[in-house]
């Protein structure tokens, strides 16, 4: 069945004011990543190196920005190089800031990290705003990891947008090619060829 034309027009036009709508507004739009990496020492512990990178998507700066992240269990990590707390003064449209700390675990568990917390201001609103990270995956702390599993797994996730292209490509490519078949059987067959 055909989407009627005055349908994609009035959808594409409601596409176009919406988005049209979200750019005007004159505010910051905190979005924050974090990512964690596991290392084993030498001594027996293992190290937690944590990278939070905060980004400002909005079109206006933020102020007074602090972030917390305070998740960490005192009983199993102990922080070993930076802080897990950081504020900064100003993060203009954006822009990028970055923070990173390292924690050191010689206790054997599965972690799983909940998301930082960054408070802001915004010049035209006297209360703070609030902004979450990405949580962590769960951290498989001093276990025994197979490589071939963790290999497979970083591939994909490595090359997950490569491959979802690849079957996107090879999908449109058969359903085209199944269109073209149906049509030339049709016009064989009207024409009398078979």
């Amino acid at each position: 069945m055909a989407i009627p034309m005055t349908f994609t027009v009035f959808t594409l036009s409601a596409l176009f004011l919406v988005s049209a709508t979200l750019s005007i507004s004159d505010a910051p739009f905190i979005v924050a990543h974090k990512k964690a990496t596991l290392t084993k020492l030498e001594s027996g512990a293992e190290r937690v190196s944590v990278v939070i990178d905060v980004y400002n998507r909005g079109s206006a700066a933020a102020y007074d920005i602090s972030l917390a992240d305070n998740t960490w269990d005192q009983d199993v990590f102990d922080v070993v190089s930076g802080n897990t707390t950081k504020t900064w003064e100003r993060l203009d449209a954006g822009s990028l800031v970055s923070h990173f700390f390292e924690l050191v675990s010689k206790v054997k568990s599965t972690y799983n990290g909940a998301p930082a917390v960054i408070t802001f201001r915004i010049l035209t609103k006297a209360k703070l705003q609030e902004a979450y990270s990405t949580p962590i995956l769960p951290l498989d702390i001093l276990a025994d990891k197979i490589p071939e599993k963790k290999f497979e797994l970083r591939f994909f996730t490595k090359h997950s947008s490569l491959i979802t292209v690849i079957c996107i490509v090879v999908l449109s490519g058969h359903r085209i090619a199944d269109c073209l078949k149906h049509k030339v059987a049709a016009v064989s067959t009207i024409w009398g060829y078979e």
